[in-house]
């Protein structure tokens, strides 16, 4: 059986990966801003802000299962009849 890691042996494991996730997300950012064009319509934008919002929130609720649900289709039980598989 496995000892869970206390919140500073998580930090010290995932700190890069993190830090480099953010870097990466913030580049991607700059391209859009840097294109020509513009994408503050597109309603994925809109998804992207939301989900970015999420993770600055202080909330007890799993980060990660509300960006996962913002991303996702409602479960509909005849779902191979809507998309014809």
């Amino acid at each position: 059986m496995s000892i869970p890691l206390n919140s500073q042996e998580v930090l010290d494991r995932e700190y890069l990966e993190i830090r480099g996730k953010i870097l990466e997300l913030a580049a991607s950012l700059d391209r859009l801003e840097r294109a020509e064009g513009c994408v503050n319509e597109d309603n994925r934008m809109s998804l992207i802000r939301q989900g970015l919002q999420i993770l600055l929130q202080d909330a007890n609720e799993s980060k990660a299962s509300q960006i996962q649900m913002l991303f996702s289709r409602v479960f509909e039980d005849n779902w191979r009849e809507k998309f014809n598989l």
